[in-house]
């Protein structure tokens, strides 16, 4: 007996090792960001528990609080595993809601385009195109200066960057669908434009876009980090990953290589295997693609 389609796709998940071992990493790290509060010794928020004489101390460090900086300590004297999970927390927060805000957009621009056609297609066309000529780094760049440090702020300069991905892939696959023969017939019946978008057009969208979504995922953090990097994402009070890997930049010569490089390995390991997620799930929904 066939099982459904959600049992079959995990079962041909599953076949692919890297990507459950990769499935795993991106769900531990969603539970320790959840968890954070009871999971770490330290709240790196909480400016009472710190003290400058912790400041910079190796891996292993016995601090004046009494436990162990396993991973060390940065230069504000936080515990480094603390902040890295609370870092962890605060990139996968803005890379889920970006990601979701811009694939609701950008879905809503491609989808309703294909389906009214003429005039409003065109031009909101070619904005995407215009938009997609440029890298996305650059345009949240731009947008991240003129509009400040702030997670409103970021959150727009994140959203503002990637929506034309989805906008393409959306208006492709609607496009696609939008003259099939059980499209037409459901024009032909008194239901309003609307329902037939969201019934018939979009779920057919959507495996596609799924794809698209757990790559600008990936790239939304790493948008995120690079931007908290430069000083122009979120403020220096929050402990993202780019603004970790910032704060120990300038000691990685005097020889105190953990208040970045132990950020900036989780930051890689969380994109990598989401991206390694995405692969898969590509290759699933489209075959074709499979190397």
């Amino acid at each position: 007996m066939a099982g459904t389609p959600i049992a079959d796709f995990w079962a041909e998940f599953r076949a692919n090792r890297v990507a459950v071992v990769a499935l795993a990493v991106v769900l531990l790290t969603v539970l320790a960001t959840l968890a954070a509060p009871i999971l770490v010794p330290q709240d790196p928020y909480d400016l009472a528990n710190l003290t400058l004489r912790d400041a910079r101390r190796p891996p292993g460090y016995v601090g004046t609080a009494g436990f162990t900086h396993v991973l060390g300590t940065d230069a504000q004297g936080r515990d480094l595993l603390s902040a890295i999970v609370y870092g962890l927390r605060i990139s996968l927060g803005m890379g889920i809601t970006a990601g979701c805000i811009a694939f609701a957009f950008g879905a809503t621009v491609g989808a309703v385009s294909s389906f009214v056609g003429g005039r409003i297609e065109t031009i909101a066309m070619r904005i995407v195109d215009l938009q997609l000529s440029f890298p996305a780094i650059l345009l949240a760049l731009v947008l991240a200066a003129v509009l400040g440090q702030g997670k409103t702020q970021l959150l727009i300069a994140l959203v503002a960057a990637q929506y034309a991905y989805f906008a393409r892939t959306a208006h492709g696959a609607a496009t696609a669908e939008r003259h099939k023969d059980y499209v037409e017939a459901a024009l032909s019946t008194p239901l309003p434009a609307r329902t037939v978008i969201l019934r018939h057009i979009v779920p057919n969208c959507l495996p596609p876009l799924i794809v698209v979504a757990t790559v600008q995922v990936a790239n939304s953090i790493a948008l995120e980090a690079t931007l908290s990097f430069l000083g122009l994402g979120l403020p220096p009070t929050e402990p993202s990953l780019g603004m970790l890997i910032a704060n120990g930049f300038q000691y990685l010569l005097s020889g105190r290589y953990w208040i970045s490089i132990y950020p900036g390995v989780a930051l890689i390991v969380l994109i990598v295997a989401i991206n390694l997620v995405g692969d898969q799930v590509r290759d699933q929904l489209n075959p074709r693609l499979r190397r």
